[in-house]
């Protein structure tokens, strides 16, 4: 019987309530599946300042080192705001990308047909839309030096951040993306900025060179303004972008409109040993210990752990299955509720797809 260890690093605000739920779920996997998950539950963020002044803490590193993949919740929230660059909770979660080199950003954007009237797009521009975001996360204006703020002569401040990529690191996520698109309907876009910045002349480049060994994927290259709006005005054009950090960072977030809601998107950060996966809905403050967060999106991250880490493809489309099942029969939490449906608070969407899950393995 295969045992699996999985870091839990929930975080803070919603975080704290949808990856219990996502845990629940991977309970039913390996109940029906006869494996066995070893769940070892780390600080990060701004419950890890709180517990230990530092927003990743070496033993939550080392557990996450030690570990077959990460589930991971989201950081932040406004009782860290004032706190100085450095120990603030979106550190930690920057420097795990870091530390564990997880340079690949997979970010999946499918509008389910039950929910396409939730999105506040049209239903002729959202309907059938199913793409995926790579972004690169290990690179860029987040890591690049030189950084900082300098006080000047007169009084005033200059700031300052850096976009800083190698070829090495462009190649990488270049071949993950086309290795991605490969499996899904062989076209892959990539977006940069290269009428204005040198660093996307060199994307470019790299991604071109790239591409020559991977003959059967269709490439096309669009700067990264047209792209914005292109995602909402033809999203169905899409299959996978490719893009570095910060771009990927906006488009995969406004990609998500397409969805009805960040309730509903999962993503992937993979590279080293140990990948984590987490929802991108961040810590939604405003929510918080309501017990009205949809855990959709973690439940769905778990997915793609058992998919890209641990080779359980197929319990991960049970799970997948099990979500549409759901929605199919009209159950919906806060942020996807349409008339008709029945609206469900965190724990109750959670309870419903886990039993789905069950009767799928039967």
């Amino acid at each position: 019987m295969a045992t699996h260890k999985i870091a839990v690093l929930p975080g803070d605000g919603i975080g704290q309530e949808v990856v219990p739920e996502a845990l629940k779920v991977l309970g039913v996997v390996a109940k029906e599946s006869g494996v066995t998950f070893e769940f070892e539950e780390g600080l990060v963020g701004g419950a890890a300042i709180d517990a230990t002044g530092d927003p990743l803490p070496d033993a939550s590193l080392e557990l996450c080192y030690s570990s077959d993949a990460i589930l991971f919740g989201a950081v932040g929230g406004p009782r860290w705001d004032d706190a100085p660059h450095e120990r603030r909770p979106e550190r930690g979660l920057l420097r795990l990308r870091k530390e564990l080199d997880l340079f690949a950003n997979l970010r999946p954007a499918r509008c389910f047909p039950m929910l396409v009237d939730a999105s506040p797009l049209k239903r002729s521009v959202v309907e059938a839309t199913d793409l995926m975001v790579i972004r690169e996360l290990t690179g860029g204006l987040y890591f690049g030096e030189p950084r900082g703020v300098e006080k000047m002569a007169d009084g005033s401040a200059r700031a300052v951040n850096t976009m800083v990529y190698t070829s090495r690191e462009i190649e990488r996520v270049a071949r993950v993306a086309f290795d991605v698109a490969r499996k899904r309907r062989r076209r892959l876009t990539s977006v940069d900025k290269s009428n204005v910045l040198v660093v996307s002349q060199l994307w470019r480049e790299v991604v071109t060179a790239v591409s020559r060994d991977y003959a059967d994927v269709q490439l096309e290259h669009m700067l990264v303004d047209n792209c914005a709006m292109a995602l909402v005005a033809r999203p169905t054009q899409f299959d996978t972008i490719v893009t570095e950090n910060t771009f990927g960072d906006i488009l995969s977030d406004e990609a998500a409109i397409l969805a009805g809601s960040m309730g509903m998107l999962p993503s992937a950060s993979l590279g080293g040993k140990t990948a984590l996966y987490e929802p991108v809905h961040g810590t939604a403050p405003d929510i918080a210990g309501k017990g009205i967060a949809n855990p959709i999106a973690a439940i769905l991250s778990a997915a793609m752990l058992l998919r890209h880490s641990l080779s359980m493809a197929p319990d991960a489309d049970k799970i997948e299955a099990a979500v549409l099942r759901v929605l199919e029969k009209g159950y919906r939490t806060a942020d996807i509720r349409q008339e008709g449906t029945t609206l469900l608070g965190t724990v109750q969407m959670a309870d419903l797809i886990a039993r789905e899950l069950g009767a799928l393995y039967s």
